[in-house]
């Protein structure tokens, strides 16, 4: 049976460090997955930074669980040498800071193109990640997200399978509503390589919504996930209002549902992970005692 371990993408209610602190403590996340910070994103850490992020961390009781870097989330036209230095100094950055978690992309599509095209490059690119992470003792996670070669289950399957266990699946169930996928046929081509779930809903015309409001059957696939031995990670992404650096990470308008609309980005954060904590209450988690952040059955 899985312990679940809540984290988040704290940028969403706070760029600054200590507000993200202040999040995880009352709303009960075990840490942060680390994509924006005080302005930066966190592979443009300095190594002093990094360290400084970390102590302030430890004196909370907290971790950063993934870095959830930009990586791969470029155009696989773009030069990739750089962005293959920028993949060794965030493996550096994770070392620092004592991350075992990697989220990153499988490269932008050029619009109107056939995915199949390109992907000769795209594994030649992700084999080259795979490469440079062995003995790092980092985990690989590949997002599915939209316009990406891995936005469909099928291409996503695809990539996990060519990597050959170099590279486990986060799986965004809002990110397969957008691109057209049924959730869980999509989740059952998958499940065998999902380590962690973006908890983000959508309608069925791809707007934002709370986790259970939307087509993106996350109590079935939260259900289904709780059979995994283990720890996995539920990390709130909710995307429910525009946060600030929200420009900065999709390419097209964000698509917000006018049912769910709140004063600031806090209270959106609040209500993304009182959603998720209904679902694991219904599905008979409860929050370990001692353990902020960890639910177990």
């Amino acid at each position: 049976m899985a312990r679940f371990v809540l984290t988040g993408f704290t940028d969403e209610y706070s760029p600054a460090l200590s507000e993200q602190i202040k999040c995880c403590k009352e709303l009960g996340l075990s840490g942060i997955d680390l994509r924006g910070i005080d302005g930066r994103n966190g592979t443009e850490l300095s190594d002093s930074q990094a360290k400084a992020l970390k102590a302030a961390l430890d004196e909370e009781g907290l971790r950063v669980t993934c870095m959830g870097s930009p990586l791969g989330k470029v155009s696989v036209t773009d030069p990739f040498e750089p962005h293959l230095a920028l993949f060794a100094r965030t493996l550096e950055l994770c070392r620092i800071l004592d991350v075992k978690r990697l989220r990153l992309f499988s490269f932008y599509i050029p619009k109107g193109e056939d995915p199949a095209r390109y992907r000769g490059e795209v594994m030649k690119r992700l084999h080259a990640f795979v490469k440079a992470a062995q003995g790092s003792g980092v985990t690989l996670l590949h997002e599915n997200e939209k316009g990406i070669y891995g936005d469909t289950a099928d291409r996503c399957l695809d990539l996990l399978t060519e990597m050959d266990g170099g590279m486990q699946a986060i799986f965004d169930p809002a990110n397969f509503v957008q691109c057209g996928e049924n959730v869980l046929e999509a989740w059952e081509k998958l499940e065998y390589f999902v380590e962690s779930l973006h908890v983000k809903d959508a309608t069925n015309v791809g707007f934002v919504v709370p986790a259970g409001y939307g087509v993106g059957e996350l109590d079935k696939i939260i259900r289904r996930f709780s059979a995994k031995e283990g720890p996995r990670y539920l990390t709130c992404e909710p995307h429910l209002t525009l946060f600030a650096g929200r420009e900065a990470l999709d390419r097209e308008e964000a698509r917000l549902d006018g049912r769910f609309l709140y004063p600031d980005p806090k209270a959106a954060y609040r209500a993304a992970v009182d959603a998720l904590k209904e679902i694991l209450l219904k599905t008979h988690f409860a929050e370990e005692k001692g353990e902020p952040g960890v639910w177990t059955r």
